[in-house]
């Protein structure tokens, strides 16, 4: 039930704020996608889910086991901005799949929070921006959304996912991008998770200078993403 055993083959954690979920359909997608198991299966370890409070669960795989388990966490506490540092190094193995690197993300994040920042931010080999250890990464820039082309190896992003359909009911202009820390200096950088939905960065230690966030723009977006929240007691 812990993530410091080895065993862990795929995870899917979620924010249930008084019972309801942003996007627990994606995330119930993404699982079982990953996992291979029946959705019966995810909806009998969502009732161990209390109706009250704030939970930041974890439904886990591991290997060996028939069935899914559920680690029932308290919600830590959530913010609505974050200081980024770059990660000295990227651990990921399985970069397609949330589960098996989670401990070495959690290393790495230490790192950065040893030196002040809330997040690392993951680089390519040619340097360029995948994302957080913890979050996806979107930027604006002249009105227009910007996210991580394809071409780079990452997690599917259920908030990610989220904001981008915002985007396209708002008529926003999405731009799939690459770009390294130094050309995203003056841009709006906002790091996205299921646990803190949308954070402005509020700076990058020894990286790029960021612009100011737009606070209206970030309280209008937070509130559009907790309002896609829906019964956990569906089970997505």
């Amino acid at each position: 039930m812990h993530s410091g055993q080895p065993d862990l083959e795929v995870a899917d954690s979620f924010l249930v704020d008084d019972g309801r979920v942003v996007a627990l359909a994606e995330h119930r997608a993404r699982f079982l996608g990953d996992s291979g198991f029946a959705p019966q299966a995810w909806q009998a370890v969502l009732a161990a889910v209390p109706p009250a409070g704030a939970w930041f669960p974890r439904v886990e795989k591991r290997r060996g086991l028939g069935h899914p388990q559920l680690a029932l966490r308290p919600a830590p506490p959530r913010t609505d901005t974050v200081v980024l540092a770059t990660a000295a190094r990227d651990p990921r193995r399985l970069p397609l799949v949330k589960g098996p690197d989670l401990d070495a993300l959690g290393a790495v994040r230490a790192d950065a929070r040893a030196a002040g920042a809330g997040e690392a931010v993951l680089l390519a080999p040619s340097g360029r921006v995948v994302e957080g250890t913890s979050s996806a990464l979107v930027w604006w820039r002249a009105g227009a959304l910007h996210v991580v082309d394809a071409a780079l190896p990452r997690l599917r992003s259920v908030t990610e996912g989220v904001v981008l359909a915002l985007a396209a009911e708002s008529g926003v202009e999405v731009v799939p991008a690459l770009a390294t820390p130094a050309e995203l200096e003056g841009a709006e950088l906002w790091a996205l998770s299921s646990l803190h939905g949308i954070r402005a960065a509020t700076g990058w230690i020894g990286g790029p200078r960021l612009a100011e966030p737009d606070t209206g723009r970030l309280a209008a977006w937070r509130s559009r993403w907790s309002q896609c929240g829906e019964p956990v007691q569906n089970g997505g």
